[in-house]
Order: structure tokens, then sequence, then C-alpha cells
């Protein structure tokens, strides 16, 4: 088997969890189950990485490329951690389910952008601390330890982003639903027919793109350029300024035009430097490759 296949297999998993959960409310102990998974590849890859890291030899962390090339990477690399540590829409949902609603969703996100994310940057530290500049995209890639661990990390990732995936394309869903006048009972034939076009055509889509493109990663930092940066830093600046105008002093006002014009600087450049690596990488792998 090659990895066209195994993404065929993955689209196909995704395509009949979107089918079978009709609505985000619906999620419910998947919820527990999507952490308890997170959990499990976090604390396997970081226990495997530092038995690595504490037995390998001195490890070159020296940025690979030119200066120009460091400089693109970077940038790029700015924009994909902003698409990617930007996972706040669950439990600002969930914290709206009882009075005070901003207030509880204040609270969410506060302790999901510091207490939730130090497991997220443990991974990434310590996996760089291990291997250096010849670190993988996908740690596990690197680390050495009992195989039956090593495949309970890697089946914990691959079901736990099948539900991130769900979480985060529910919105496209409930867009659909409402669009279309879907309504009652989720088993309804009607429901269940609308579902299966509508959800496994988009997943079918999507997974087809992604076996062309084995690159398609690199999309993540066009993704965080063109809509990441804009709706986190750029939006919602503005927004801010122009439902508290007439409350915020001259240093408040400066605050936040900085904000707008500094990220807006950063998508663009996000976005041209995540184009370059579209280009580069294209040239490097063919259609349906098997990396």
């Amino acid at each position: 088997m090659k990895l066209p296949h195994f993404i065929a297999i993955a689209g196909l998993i995704c395509a009949v969890f979107a089918i079978g959960i009709p609505h985000l409310s619906a999620l419910g102990i998947w919820l527990a189950v999507s952490t308890i998974l997170s959990l499990i590849y976090i604390v396997v890859a970081i226990v495997l990485s530092v038995k690595d890291g504490v037995k390998a030899p001195s490890r070159d962390y020296e940025i690979q490329g030119s200066s120009l090339s460091k400089l693109f990477t970077i940038t790029g690399a700015a924009a994909t951690l902003v698409f990617v540590f930007n996972t706040g829409m669950l439990p600002e949902i969930q914290a709206t389910v009882r009075q005070p609603v901003v207030k509880n969703m204040m609270k969410a996100l506060y302790f999901q952008f510091t207490v939730g994310v130090l497991p997220m940057y443990a991974v990434v530290f310590i996996g760089y601390w291990a291997y250096g500049s010849s670190t993988s995209v996908y740690l596990l890639n690197n680390v050495n330890g009992p195989v039956w661990v090593k495949a309970l990390a890697n089946i914990s990732a691959i079901l736990q982003s099948v539900i991130s995936l769900h979480i985060f394309a529910s919105p496209t869903y409930e867009y659909m639903d409402t669009k279309f006048g879907i309504k009652g009972n989720p088993l309804a034939l009607k429901n269940l027919l609308f579902r299966i076009m509508a959800r496994g055509g988009y997943i079918a889509v999507s997974t087809l793109l992604s076996a062309l493109l084995p690159f398609l990663g690199d999309f993540m930092s066009l993704t965080g350029a063109v809509s990441t940066f804009p709706l986190t830093f750029i939006l919602a600046n503005h927004m801010y300024y122009k439902a508290k105008n007439n409350k915020l002093n001259p240093l408040q006002k400066l605050w936040h035009w900085l904000n707008v014009v500094f990220f807006s600087l950063m998508s663009v450049a996000a976005a041209i430097a995540a184009l370059r690596l579209i280009a580069l990488d294209s040239k490097n792998f063919h259609v349906f490759a098997d990396l």
C-alpha cells in the first residue's frame, strides 16, 4: 500500500464520522475521547523524545538554507503556527452554554491559551531539543521505542485528527444544513442522504486534493496567512477599535492600529512565503506521490 491509499482510508473514516455526528452538540462523549487521545500522543512523544535526547550525541540546531530561504521559512512557519494553535473555538463554544456567556467565554479562552497550550509547546521544544534541525514535521517519525507504544500514539493521533476535523468543519456543515433547510430527525432518510452527499462530497474533494498534492501541509501556511491572521488579529483589533472608539485613550487607539498594520504586513509576507514554498515543493513532488 502507498500513501494515497492510506489518505483514502483516512478520508473514508472522516466521512463516516461526519455523517454519523449530525451536529456539533452531538459530539458529547467524543470530546472526552479527543482529550484522552491527545494526551496519549503528547505523553508518548515527550517521554520518547526525552529518552532519545538524553542519549543522543550533540545535535545541529542551525536552521538550514540561505538567509533568504530562512526568512521565507520562518515567515511561513509563523502563519502555520497561527493556524495550528488557533484552537480556542471549542472551549469558547462550550462556555456559551451557561450564563454569564461573555465571562465564561473569556475564562475558557484564558485557560486555553495558558494551561492549554503548554503541552503543545512542550512537544515542540522538547522534540527540537532531542533531534535538532533533523526533527521531522511529524515528531513520531523521529522517536525510538517499543513498536506497540509508537503504534498506540500514531493511532491516537489519527483518531484525534478525525474528531478535530469534524469540530473545525462543523460551522461549514451547520451552514449547509441551515441553507438547505435540514431539520428534524437526523436519521430521517432525507437528512441522512443530504449528509452523505454534502459532507461526504466535501471530504471526498479534500481527500482527493490531499492525495493529489502530498505537500498539502504547505497550504496550511497559506490558509493561516489569508484567513487566520486577518480574522484573529486584524479584524478583531479593528472591530474592538470601532466598538470602543469613544472610550479608548490615544495610547490604546495607537496600540490597536499598530496591531492592524503589523499583522496586515505579516499576512502579506506570510502569503508570499507560502506561495513560494508551494511553488518549490510542486517542482520536487509529482502528483499522487508515495512519500
